[in-house]
């Protein structure tokens, strides 16, 4: 996916598929219907709100890098190829910044 177009047009597909009205994402996520509607019609939204609304139409986000062929979302939401995440042993330890994350650094 590269425009906001291209996410709108999935989450209608995504409604329309789940047999739900726009106005029924109220009950789903206690969003009104313009708002909703707003957003199918190509709104820019914020992520949490991005978030919320995948959450309702049971989808879910996934990132990958430019470049690689992504089989890992489709209009359902379910994900076809799980297998492209790393092995653990070609995971590197970056172990020396888990202070700067967890606010644990020895002074």
């Amino acid at each position: 996916m590269k425009t906001i177009e291209e996410i709108a047009v999935l989450l209608t597909e995504q409604r329309k598929k789940l047999g739900i009205e726009q106005k029924d994402m109220y009950m789903r996520i206690g969003m009104k219907q313009q708002q909703y509607q707003r957003i199918e019609a190509g709104s820019d939204v914020k992520l949490s709100t991005l978030l919320r609304v995948l959450e309702g139409l049971d989808l879910e986000l996934s990132i990958t890098p430019k470049g690689r062929k992504d089989n890992s979302v489709s209009v359902d939401g379910a994900c076809q190829n799980k297998s492209q995440a790393p092995k653990s042993d070609e995971l590197q330890d970056d172990g020396d910044d888990l202070g700067f994350w967890f606010g644990s650094e020895d002074k």
